[in-house]
């Protein structure tokens, strides 16, 4: 049986993104969870779906929820909290050899070194 394949995500937890496409765009927010082997992440207030939950016994009554549904990693955009704007990420070598990640446009660290 192949192992699933783990894709390499350029956004991590709690970063502030921007929907660039889909029924969602234009919506920032922040990533509440990264899932690496759907290559999808899941935005806050971003793609929000209806679902319909069941009657239980602890909860007789069905009821109609809000959720927000995973979006493919190429439909978000990091912003940068420096320049405030949309921007790639690219890659900062440190002196001590470790890849850091940087915005594009105005150059600022996005991680702690």
């Amino acid at each position: 049986m192949k192992t699933p394949e783990r894709f390499t995500m350029r956004v991590k937890e709690s970063d502030m993104v921007e929907v660039i496409s889909g029924k969602s765009k234009g919506h920032r927010g922040r990533i509440k969870k990264v899932l690496p082997f759907t290559n999808r992440v899941i935005v806050e207030g971003a793609n929000m779906i209806k679902k319909i939950t069941k009657p239980t016994q602890r909860n007789p009554k069905r009821d109609i929820i809000s959720l927000e549904a995973p979006l493919h990693r190429s439909n978000v955009m990091l912003v940068c909290p420096n320049c405030k704007k949309t921007t790639r990420i690219a890659a900062k070598i440190m002196p001590n050899g470790k890849k850091i990640r940087a915005c594009n446009k105005c150059g600022e660290l996005l991680d702690k070194a």
